[in-house]
């Protein structure tokens, strides 16, 4: 396949992807907006402000439902968009042979024709009809149904789908259909409108909704008989009270939420970390154990062959000889699934290496498979831990099988010494064990190789003992200090590795995840520990060595049976169970294979143990986030609801107008709440304290507090400003102060726009200010980056404005019923809005947080 061709194949054909439903329209999103019982209400609110000719209340309110749908509109598409970007990143790839060289490509970019090669842990990338098939087995269950994996024959069954995964063997495909032409491609059509997934916090939200919505009908209706009760102006009041209790409702949560957790997704990748399903963002902060694989997420996965051990001795890798040695290097190089042509490193850390060590002495797979090729296999599971392949050379088969020692080393039954196959004894195995212990006491991988000699068949039996290569993989320097982290943060580090259990100690030993040998279990000791027996051990446990996949499932399961949060990572197709298990499944984004990447939650593109720190700091910040913004338009709203009850239930004039509660509902419940919504404030704070519970409510941890004490302050100020003139008056006057004396006051229109104009701006700019606090409860302001957060920057200047607009600006003074205000009032009024911002700092003094968290800050 030559590029022009495949160029030219793309534009007939198209691209090799499953297209999307179809898009909405922005006019489908806009009417989308629309559809809404609060929205409803509104309208309602505006026919009545028509009926009774206040056609100023009612082309705010229009102009209200207007922007609100408008702001919902740009906040919906905002979050397809990181959507959107997101499945791009999480596009699958695929192995191709093209013009004669093998390279991995986009699966996106395949065309008909192509040569796709397959392996165990891929998915088949597109439709294709096998030309070879070495122990092929395909898992269809997406397609068919069919819970075991197909074994596939060029000449019966010799057809492999798109989306379906490779579990065993490999084997060669030509394209025969790509997107939407393939079999799951057909069936994607009749599904297309599939419902999007939501977060339990997301259906918990929509349940407070629910909740505030039965509130706000109460406060309506209590509002209305008090007007009855009192002989109020009845139109009046029923839009008073339609416009209290839409505000009760912060009708935007929703749409802020969706947005910030689709943000989210934008944060996540900053910090290398690819998450497929929102739900996992949010558990991501709850998560109290991680277990980890060791090679290439806790090391840095450059393994290197160092130290061999074959022909009866010890030697460093540029000691072996290229004839005396030849079987050693010639079995690990033949054996071996990994390719260096071109350049390029395709295959697995482990078995590079080994090309890595022949490729010093001149030895190159792909040309010594000219000579002595491929005639069967028998592939690599985790079950064996071994592979095996059959080779001919001229008239003659040998085999060669590869794995861990124990299990090669139990199949031999002679050792090649000096060139000659002597029988294994007694003596020969307890020096290779010996050999074997030193190589993992010093922190090495260990393969081992076997080998028969005028076989016609392949059996993993009655092998040649040849050797053993040790390889080196360095921990990485970050993963000790993510380790140590986890500790501060609550979150407990469990190693879990194929490796012998001295390696793996010596490693989890040096990053400080283990400290002494007894909190190591092996996968055998596991096999024989009793449910309850488990249990016991596991709060000890912090190594698992030597273990299966079947293995990891079990310790999943048990660590939440216990209560524990799990995140678990994985990179081989049969970690995909394990993967599911856990509460949050990691996979690798470099060395994973496709099935495990597919079975993930989170991908980890750099494999670095590191990055899960940073995404369980993002999680926790992200919640929390999400929780200010929640309290932030809870508390705002609470405030409004008590400064309109408060002054009806006394008997005295409204201090706002159905305009101002509106106007006020559209300053806050949009920019501001977004700002908290993603605000970066120092995340790493969140990591010096334990994880949260899973179904901890939004009002924990002093959440319910602070919604009410500052509800009740922004209702205070509200109140004050608004019975600031009259009680002036009533002073310089000598009038007895008394709720009769405030509503004969209030009955000068002048007078009473003024105090509702006083009301509305204080009303308005304190939940901007309180906006500002929200971003930390427990710091001060003095020790917060305001620069970090822009767009807070950007919500209170706009905010300001639009204030400044509807009180300085003669035709919005008119529409509004507002007054004009000084220099001198503003400054006034600006002081006591700034009230919830005093009482944050107050509080933060009088508990004691100030100075620790001025001391943290400084820390860092």
């Amino acid at each position: 396949m030559t590029e022009p061709r495949k160029n030219n194949e793309e534009n007939i054909r198209g691209r090799n992807v499953l297209e999307d439903e179809q898009h909405k329209s922005i006019v489908t999103c806009f009417l989308e907006q629309l559809n809404d019982p609060l929205i409803f209400i509104l309208f309602v609110a505006a026919a009545i402000s028509m009926l009774l000719k206040e056609f100023s209340d009612m082309m705010i309110i229009l102009a209200v439902i207007l922007v609100n749908a408008v702001i919902g509109v740009i906040q919906e598409g905002k979050a397809q968009k990181a959507l959107e970007a997101l499945k791009e990143m999480t596009s699958p790839r695929a192995v191709v042979k093209r013009a004669g060289h093998i390279q991995e490509i986009a699966a996106a970019d395949l065309i008909p024709g192509d040569i796709v090669c397959l392996e165990a842990g891929r998915q088949v990338p597109a439709d294709l009809q096998l030309t070879s098939a070495v122990n092929l087995k395909i898992e269809e269950a997406a397609l068919t149904g069919e819970s075991l994996p197909v074994l596939k024959d060029i000449q019966k069954d010799n057809k492999a789908y798109m989306s379906t995964n490779v579990t065993y063997g490999r084997g060669e495909g030509v394209v025969t259909a790509i997107g939407m032409d393939t079999e799951i491609g057909k069936i994607a059509r009749m599904i297309q409108n599939a419902p999007v997934e939501t977060t339990p916090l997301q259906k918990r939200l929509a349940d407070l909704g629910k909740v505030l919505s039965g509130v706000s009908v109460f406060l309506c209706v209590l509002l209305f008989l008090i007007a009855v009760l009192q002989k109020r102006d009845i139109m009046e009041m029923l839009i008073t009270a339609i416009s209290l209790a839409v505000a009760a409702v912060p009708e935007g949560l929703p749409a802020i939420v969706t947005m910030v957790l689709a943000l989210s997704v934008s944060r996540m990748v900053r910090v290398n970390t690819i998450v497929k399903r929102l739900p996992s963002v949010e558990t991501l902060g709850c998560v109290s154990v991680v277990c980890s694989d060791k090679t290439g997420t806790l090391t840095q996965n450059r393994m290197t062959v160092t130290r061999c051990y074959t022909d009866g001795r010890v030697c460093e890798t540029n000691a072996l000889h290229s004839a005396q040695d030849k079987d050693f290097l010639y079995g690990f190089t033949l054996c071996n699934d990994a390719s260096l042509l071109e350049g390029s490193r395709i295959g697995d850390p482990t078995e590079l290496a080994l090309l890595d060590m022949g490729a010093a002495f001149g030895i190159v797979r792909e040309e010594l498979e000219q000579r002595m090729p491929r005639k069967n296999e028998i592939s690599f599971d985790s079950a064996r831990k071994m592979m095996s392949t059959l080779h001919q050379e001229g008239g003659k088969y040998l085999s060669y099988t590869k794995g861990s020692p124990d299990e090669v080393l139990e199949r031999c039954s002679y050792i090649r010494i000096n060139g000659k196959d002597l029988p294994m004894s007694r003596v020969h195995r307890e020096k290779i064990q010996k050999t074997l212990k030193e190589f993992t006491g010093d922190a090495l991988r260990v393969l081992a190789l076997g080998m028969r000699t005028g076989v016609s068949g392949l059996k993993e039996e009655e092998l040649i003992f040849i050797g053993m290569a040790g390889m080196a993989d360095p921990v990485r320097p970050e993963a000790g200090k993510a380790v140590e982290e986890f500790r501060h943060a609550g979150v407990r580090t469990i190693m879990i590795t194929g490796d012998r259990s001295d390696t793996a100690f010596a490693i989890a030993k040096e990053l400080g995840i283990a400290e002494k040998p007894e909190q190591c279990m092996t996968g055998e000791e596991l096999q024989k520990l009793g449910k309850s027996t488990l249990q016991k051990r596991l709060p000890n446990v912090r190594v698992f060595a030597h273990v299966s996949p079947e293995h990891k499932v079990r310790i999943v399961s048990a660590l939440k049976e216990q209560g524990e949060i799990v995140a678990m990572t994985g990179d081989g197709v049969n970690d995909a169970p394990s993967l599911k298990a856990a509460d949050v499944g990691i996979a690798m984004g470099m060395a994973g294979t496709d099935v495990a990447k597919n079975a993930a939650d989170i991908v980890l593109t750099d494999d670095n143990f590191a990055t899960i720190t940073k995404a369980i700091a993002q999680g926790r910040s992200i919640y929390e986030n999400i929780k200010k913004s929640v309290l932030f338009l809870l508390s705002s709203n609470f405030g409004e609801i008590i400064t309109m009850l408060a002054a009806v239930a006394m008997g005295l004039a409204a201090p706002l107008k159905p305009s101002h509660i509106l106007w006020i509902n559209l300053i806050t419940d949009s920019l501001p709440a977004l700002a908290l919504g993603v605000d970066e404030e120092d995340s790493r704070n969140y990591m010096n304290r334990p994880p949260r519970g899973k179904s901890e409510s939004l009002f924990a941890g002093g959440g319910l507090s602070c919604t009410v004490f500052y509800g009740a302050l922004i209702a205070m100020i509200s109140t004050v400003a608004f019975l600031h003139l009259p009680i002036q008056i009533m002073l310089s006057q000598n009038m007895e102060f008394s709720l009769a004396n405030l509503r004969l006051l209030f009955l000068n229109q002048e007078m009473l726009s003024r105090c509702q104009t006083y009301a509305f701006t204080v009303l308005g700019m304190s939940q901007l200010f309180h906006a500002i606090g929200m971003r930390d409860v427990e710091r001060s302001l003095f020790t917060i980056n305001h620069l970090k957060n822009k767009l807070m920057i950007a919500a209170f200047a706009i905010g300001i404005g639009l204030q400044l607009l509807v009180t300085e600006i003669p035709y919005f003074v008119t529409a509004f019923g507002t007054c004009a205000l000084s220099g001198n009032e503003w400054i006034k009024l600006l002081v006591l809005a700034a009230m919830p911002l005093l009482a944050h700092e107050l509080l933060i003094v009088f508990s004691g947080n100030g100075s620790k968290k001025l001391q943290e800050s400084q820390e860092y």
